[in-house]
């Protein structure tokens, strides 16, 4: 490839297609935890019955995602996928007809499991698949990633309003519907893009593929990905409470969205040239300012300057993805990298959770400069993980 641009990209045969049916899905994957959480609270009008359904249905994610992946890897995403989209919609179907009989919590909680356990990772398949198409241009991963990295963003960023808006202004059930959709519409649209799918994995390669999940440098990677996790998970505790202590509660949602656009932008600016150093370099280097950042947050006193201070921080968030995402294509082999794809999904989701938990315990005693702490305590280890030169790489065939 001679330019590293978004457009030339794109223009790599089958790229686009299967680009845009995996972004469609995932804001249907963007909407679902939220649309859930308006769904059960509606009809039961209970916030800890929503809280215990979309708490099953995010650990049975993070749980069940790598063990499907592992499927895919075996027998490939056109064989796969379908099925699991098929599973993924039955299970919302039940839930919503389950709330709307009133049937016993247990048993709600039970379908939010199955819908977390096959909800479709189109992230990770669909990195699998830029890894694949641009196996002899290893240098225009980076801006594949980043493009990964935009789409990901755009859909967090508008998917859980969007679903609110559903929720609130017709019905809660049209909230889940949409987003059930959208993934299976993309889902299904994504697997319908053969050529650009990877070969599924041959019987000689699982072994050696699965055991480069043991290697030192995909573990670092997963570290990477839970720091980061634990840093997302302490800094949604404190800008809220930061927002309430300054008395201004509304003013978290603006704090959110200048951390988020200085990612976006900082995403979208990474992806469009080839920087200098090794990809082990410029973790350790953007791992390094995220820290920093993260120290001064403590510090700051006014809802201008934490806005400044976000924006600063959330910069360095799409190139830590990108770098993270490169280098566990160098770590792992082929026949292995949904899989791979999806365990640092996986961290990251749990980093988030355990970090919004013991967070929010820090906030009760300390305020919001505590939990801040937190955030800068984990960017601070990821740094020093980052920077370990503990980097394993495979072959190159």
């Amino acid at each position: 490839m001679s330019s590293a641009t978004y457009r030339a990209l794109l223009r790599t045969p089958g790229a686009t297609a299967f680009f845009l049916t995996a972004t469609a899905g995932r804001m249907g994957i963007a909407m679902t935890g939220l649309a859930l959480i308006w769904l059960v609270h509606d009809r039961t009008g209970s916030y800890a019955v929503a809280g215990l359904v979309t708490g099953c249905f995010a650990v049975a994610e993070a749980l069940a995602g790598p063990q499907v992946a592992r499927v895919v890897d075996r027998f490939g995403q056109t064989r796969v996928l379908p099925g699991v989209l098929l599973a993924h919609t039955a299970a919302v179907a039940s839930l919503l007809l389950l709330t709307t009989g009133g049937a016993p919590h247990g048993l709600l909680a039970a379908a939010g499991a199955l819908a977390g356990g096959t909800i479709p990772q189109l992230g990770a398949l669909s990195a699998a698949r830029w890894s694949a198409l641009l196996r002899d241009e290893r240098e225009a991963l980076p801006t594949a990633f980043a493009l990964e990295s935009l789409a990901n963003g755009v859909c967090f960023l508008a998917g859980p309003p969007l679903v609110a808006l559903v929720g609130v202004g017709i019905d809660p059930a049209y909230g889940s519907a949409l987003a059930t959709a959208l993934v299976a519409g993309g889902g299904l649209a994504f697997a319908a893009q053969r050529r650009t799918a990877p070969a599924p994995a041959a019987a000689s390669e699982r072994g050696h593929a699965g055991r480069s999940l043991l290697r030192a440098g995909f573990a670092v990677q997963f570290g990477v990905n839970l720091g980061l996790g634990l840093y997302f998970g302490a800094l949604q505790v404190s800008v809220t409470a930061f927002s309430v202590e300054h008395g201004a509660a509304g003013a978290a949602a603006p704090l959110y969205a200048a951390s988020n656009c200085a990612g976006l932008l900082a995403g979208w600016l990474y992806g469009l040239r080839r920087w200098r150093g090794s990809p082990e370099t410029q973790l350790g280097l953007v791992t390094a300012g995220l820290a920093v950042g993260c120290a001064a947050l403590p510090a700051v006193g006014t809802l201008p300057g934490m806005g400044i201070a976000l924006a600063v921080t959330g910069l360095a968030v799409p190139p830590v993805l990108v770098l993270s995402s490169v280098l566990t294509t160098a770590a792992v082999e082929p026949a292995a990298l949904t899989q791979a794809f999806t365990w640092l999904n996986s961290a990251s989701a749990a980093g988030s959770a355990g970090a919004a938990a013991l967070a929010g315990g820090v906030v009760d005693a300390h305020g919001a400069q505590g939990g801040f702490a937190v955030a800068a305590a984990a960017t601070s280890a990821l740094a020093v993980l980052a920077s370990g030169r503990l980097y394993g790489t495979r072959p190159r065939t």
